[in-house]
């Protein structure tokens, strides 16, 4: 269907960008997936399936978190705009509203000191006490904080931790059967990094606050699978609706996320997601990374899509080197997606 984006993939694993993908392509009611490569090098060569887990990093935020919210929003239990403290009275920032945290334009600066020797209750308050800078509003800075915060949030709201709400919100009832926050090792799993302390990671989760939060962390944690991956994603592209028949969210609510959601409505991001565009109409597509090698790019108006699962971090973190590598597939995919769309 892309052979061109397939070429580019396959050169790039020849080239040991990353050691193995699983990616699909959607056009309509045509799907076409391909599994490459293998889920781990060290300590054993195993192959790639199609059926391989993969921590899918920050597309938690998107395909978990963000689905949550914006149910929330569809059933007036969440005003965007109101100072996250309304919620989430532990957070003392009243500058600081759900549309900031959800379009990464709070201006909170994420750091925290020593953050990777705090336990879970110190790396909660540390993130508690994070403050907004002088470009609130006015600049995107892409963090994981926004979305720890709207998982504390949830845990308000729930009274539970975020990912059981996720579990119970977005995975049962979308479906997403294979997802988990707590893999089976005897699955087929993709590892990631051969970390100096923790050495090769698999079936735990790479990004280092996800590991200490655990079950209440909101950016990363979730391992799914490719055809799990291709299930969301069909879910928006039928306007919220699913297989069966029935409503997941509302088609305005999926019709929404095409809008800048900003507050100057110039920065290109909506709720949760980036706005890529497509090459010739610049008409605006729905897009998020994870920081193992994942991306999902939607476009809802052509129901097409591109979802793409690597485990480009394993068994070494090269992250300059893949975001340009990664860059250049995008950009194959658009040029190609234009032509086809011509034809």
């Amino acid at each position: 269907m892309y052979p061109n984006t397939t070429q580019t993939i396959l050169s790039q694993l020849k080239s040991g960008i990353f050691p193995g993908a699983n990616f699909a392509f959607v056009e309509g009611n045509t799907i076409e997936t391909h599994s490459y490569g293998h889920a781990s090098l060290l300590p054993n060569r195993e192959t790639m399936l199609d059926t391989t887990l993969f921590d899918v990093a920050s597309l938690t935020k998107v395909i978990g978190t963000n689905s949550v919210i914006l149910k929330l929003i569809e059933t007036e239990q969440l005003d965007i705009d109101l100072p996250i403290t309304f919620y989430l009275p532990a957070f003392h920032d009243k500058k600081v509203t759900s549309r900031h945290l959800l379009t990464h334009t709070s201006d909170i600066n994420p750091f925290i000191k020593d953050r990777d020797t705090l336990n879970k209750e110190e790396l909660r308050a540390a993130l508690l006490l994070l403050k907004s800078g002088p470009n609130i509003g006015s600049k995107v800075a892409y963090t994981d904080t926004g979305t720890l915060l709207l998982g504390f949030l949830i845990e308000k709201l729930y009274n539970k931790p975020v990912q059981h709400v996720i579990e119970e919100d977005v995975l049962r009832p979308l479906r997403l059967n294979k997802s988990t926050f707590k893999p089976d090792l005897s699955d087929s799993i993709a590892a990631t990094e051969n970390h100096p302390k923790r050495g090769v990671i698999r079936g735990a989760v790479h990004d280092p606050k996800a590991f200490v939060l655990g079950e209440n962390c909101g950016s990363a944690g979730l391992f799914s699978t490719l055809e799990d991956c291709l299930t969301f994603c069909q879910m928006i592209l039928s306007r919220g609706n699913l297989s069966d028949g029935s409503t997941y969210l509302k088609e305005e609510t999926i019709t929404s996320l095409l809008q800048d959601w900003t507050p100057s409505g110039t920065l290109n991001r909506s709720l949760g997601w980036d706005l890529k565009t497509t090459v010739d109409s610049k008409r605006p597509l729905l897009f998020h990374t994870g920081y193992t090698g994942t991306f999902l790019l939607i476009d809802p108006k052509e129901k097409s899509a591109f979802i793409f699962l690597s485990n480009r971090v394993h068994p070494v973190d090269n992250r300059a080197n893949y975001i340009e590598k990664r860059d250049h597939i995008l950009e194959e995919y658009l040029n190609e997606k234009a032509t086809l769309t011509k034809i």
